[in-house]
């Protein structure tokens, strides 16, 4: 199934939808997709076709919320803890995220004509170098897109993404880029996995579950969050529609306590270069690692 599903709105949902777009719409959802596992379970099919249909409906979740004029979207793929699974469960997630991307890169077309552009965040190195290449190739290929955005949490928890920031800010101190007064919210923002994203304003976690399970920790302190009992393969634009009808409820209360709290400096100059280099220092290294580990692949085999 394409990245971008087509679209399945009925009339009514589209009514709907349009007349809720005169209100506010949030501009980035974060979803914690849940429930795949437990949905094979329910329907008495396999582990791997929970985790199949479980991407069907990204597909139509990002159709849904492009209709819904939300620009951004950033889902939890598969979290750093995922890799505890059974070795048969994370090797098809490995070949599915393998299948998928080299699905998007076959579709740029389609990608670049709705102005998507992918980004995966997370600890990639982590990832099989086959994999970490093909998601590479797509955040290459839909870098200058800007219509719309897709963040994959790949690899991911915020425990780490922290972790490596504060050993990133350290890392800076020790080589005298930044001193220790140039550290504050803004820059860690900044240094974090999700620096070209505004927090989002929207988390949905689907399958009843009421955790965050250490997704985008620091990034959600001001974010509304709607739980559902649905499980994630069958969420449907219904609930997406409650979702951000709880939202707009709740906007004028977050808004308020947003505008409350006493604003951060912006970055100086010299930070906002540490910041840039800390990034492209980061990105070399992956594409570095990943060149090397392709050629001992390609060696080995």
């Amino acid at each position: 199934m394409s990245w971008i599903a087509d679209n399945t709105l009925t009339w009514i949902q589209s009514i709907v939808i349009k007349i809720m777009k005169t209100g506010q719409v949030p501009k980035h959802v974060a979803i914690i997709m849940d429930g795949n596992r437990r949905y094979a379970n329910k329907t008495g099919v396999k582990k791997v076709e929970g985790h199949a249909k479980g991407f069907n409906k990204l597909a139509e979740t990002l159709q849904w919320c492009l209709e819904f004029g939300i620009p951004e979207v950033t889902v939890y793929a598969f979290s750093i803890e995922n890799f505890k699974r059974s070795k048969e469960e994370v090797d098809y997630l490995m070949d599915l995220a393998k299948e998928k991307f080299q699905k998007l890169i076959d579709e740029r077309d389609k990608l670049n004509e709705h102005g998507v552009c992918v980004r995966v965040i997370g600890n990639l190195s982590l990832v099989p170098p086959d994999v970490r290449t093909l998601m590479m190739e797509s955040m290459r290929i839909t870098q200058d897109n800007k219509k719309a955005f897709l963040n994959v949490a790949f690899s991911y928890t915020s425990k780490d993404e922290i972790t490596n920031t504060v050993k990133d800010i350290a890392k800076g101190v020790n080589n005298g880029d930044i001193v220790v007064s140039d550290i504050n919210e803004h820059l860690f923002s900044k240094c974090l996995y999700t620096h070209n994203s505004e927090d989002p304003d929207l988390l949905i976690r689907t399958s009843g579950e009421v955790r965050f399970s250490d997704f985008l920790m620091w990034q959600t302190s001001y974010t509304c969050t709607y739980f559902t009992k649905v499980l994630w393969p069958e969420f449907s634009a219904w609930d997406l529609i409650k979702a951000v009808f709880y939202y707009q409820r709740c906007h004028g209360d977050i808004t308020k306590v947003k505008n409350d709290q006493e604003r951060v400096p912006d970055l100086s100059n010299k930070t906002e270069y540490y910041a840039h280099k800390l990034h492209t220092r980061r990105r070399t290294a992956l594409e570095d690692a990943t060149f090397y580990e392709g050629r001992n692949i390609s060696t080995e085999s």
